[in-house]
């Protein structure tokens, strides 16, 4: 049994129940250790809170300093990080390596818009007093990581977060905890003052004890709806704890008036299916009118589709996408399927199990058409196609959801990609580029059920700390005039 939580400096195993993560390829242990119980979480809140005045009140030339030593040990141990990351996720290594990339570019990315957008502004004021804006850390802020991108997407919140004078818990998802150990080895490398960060193992009970606590002034989370809700309805009586939340989205994917049909069954792979189709951001319906051009753009999908590799990290050549992240998620989407296809669903290309391990999916597409269609995130590599009469029932179609996290017009209308623009629903809309498509010097994030307002990538320093409002007068005198009844 390893040691499972970093609290202060100390490396300990835990008093909670035993746990253990497995690689969605084989079946074999990538950990082992013990959920965090309420004690470890108390006493990894205290450390946070012991640390916070310290590094809060170092200079933000120091914490930047700290903070890129991170990215120094992030390039360092990019060959584990990797490694660690295929192990615990199943994705092939092209896509983990472009995962530790990220991990690396986000240092220098989040000190940019920490300078950008986070800087102090001054002005004078009537009376010659200086007024000015500053922004002061919230405290101890907990991060929640999800399984997808164990390393990418908590590391968006965590590097935010101690850059604006925080400290930090992570607690990595249950189901990736070696990535979450990994990172927290090698902030330590940084010998930033103890308790600056500090990990903790669990699954639901861990989570939901620790996004509870009253010594946490802020939550920073990556997974999915129902977690989200959880985490809000938790905290609905303590509106002082900011809640930073990305939950997921049922997202719309349009085609029409598209010469090239190829490319666009290219970038709908890259929509629906890439990280076997497990990215919050991934296309879920289709939007297609029901005409000969619809027809074109759906036989080139299935066409390509059908090409698509599916394999373990260790094959060569390296597929396109691995398995979904265990094999009971791998029931689910099935079972999922199987629901649609008993209603009336027509598979044009149905998902399967692959081989021993029934983690490992073909990418699968249903014709939902005359389908009563629910509202359902499938997390996984399965595309749902909607045929409709025109581009007026398309975008009702695409807004007919309660997310509304990432969209896409694939055309070579600028007209018809004018009026989507408008009307779409979504807090990332892209106009001939994967609903996937994203970029770290732009906002990140969703409305509806998808968010709640809180953009991460470029934006998530705005939610690590608080605008305050600053006037300034280097000495106490008596004003020309007095109010009015008052008399000096």
């Amino acid at each position: 049994m390893s040691v499972s939580h970093l609290i202060g400096d100390s490396w300990i195993a835990g008093e909670g129940a035993e746990f253990s993560a497995i690689n969605p390829v084989d079946g074999s242990i990538t950990w082992s250790g013990r959920a965090a119980t309420s004690l470890e979480i108390d006493r990894a809140v205290n450390a946070s809170r012991d640390a916070f005045e310290t590094w809060a009140d170092l200079p933000a030339a120091s914490r930047i300093q700290y903070v890129e030593s991170f990215g120094d040990q992030l390039k360092q141990h990019r060959h584990d990080l990797v490694e660690a990351t295929c192990q615990s996720t199943g994705k092939p290594g092209w896509e983990s390596n472009s995962e530790v990339d990220a991990m690396i570019g986000k240092v220098a990315l989040t000190i940019e818009a920490f300078k950008d957008r986070r800087s102090e502004t001054t002005r004078i004021l009537p009376g010659n007093i200086t007024g000015a804006t500053r922004y002061k850390p919230h405290g101890v802020c907990a991060v929640f990581g999800p399984f997808n991108f164990p390393g990418h997407l908590p590391n968006g919140h965590i590097l935010p977060a101690l850059l604006a004078g925080n400290t930090v818990i992570f607690k990595p998802s249950e189901q990736t905890p070696f990535v979450g150990t990994l990172m927290a080895q090698l902030w330590q490398k940084t010998n930033a003052p103890s308790g600056t960060f500090n990990l903790l193992q669990g699954a639901r009970e861990a989570g939901a004890a620790l996004s509870a606590h009253n010594g946490i002034d802020g939550i920073f989370f990556t997974g999915s709806y129902n977690a989200g809700i959880a985490i809000t309805n938790t905290n609905i009586a303590n509106p002082g704890k900011i809640l930073a939340l990305e939950m997921g989205g049922n997202n719309p994917l349009l085609i029409h008036n598209c010469a090239d049909l190829k490319a666009a069954a290219y970038n709908t792979i890259q929509s629906a299916f890439i990280t076997a189709g497990q990215r919050c951001s991934c296309a879920r319906r289709l939007l297609l009118l029901n005409d000969a051009e619809g027809d074109r753009a759906l036989d080139e999908i299935i066409a390509m589709t059908n090409t698509i590799v599916v394999g373990p990290y260790t094959q060569s050549p390296e597929p396109f996408m691995g398995p979904v992240i265990s094999e009971v998620a791998a029931e689910r989407l099935l079972e999922a399927q199987s629901k649609m296809i008993s209603r009336g669903a027509r598979p044009l290309l149905e998902m399967k199990s692959l081989g021993t391990r029934k983690a490992m999916l073909s990418p699968g597409i249903l014709d939902v058409t005359n389908v009563d269609r629910t509202d359902a995130e499938n997390f996984g590599p399965l595309l749902k196609v909607i045929r409709v009469k025109s581009i007026d029932d398309a975008i009702a179609k695409a807004n007919n959801t309660r997310y509304g996290l990432s969209a896409a017009l694939f055309s070579d209308d600028a007209n018809l990609w004018s009026q989507f623009y408008k009307r779409i629903r979504a807090g990332v809309v892209n106009w001939n580029r994967p609903t996937t498509g994203a970029s770290g010097t732009l906002p990140f994030g969703g409305i509806g059920n998808s968010g709640n307002h809180r953009p991460s990538a470029y934006f998530a320093i705005d939610y690590c700390n608080y605008p305050v409002a600053v006037m300034e007068d280097s000495r106490m005198t008596m004003p020309k005039t007095l109010m009015p009844g008052v008399k000096a």
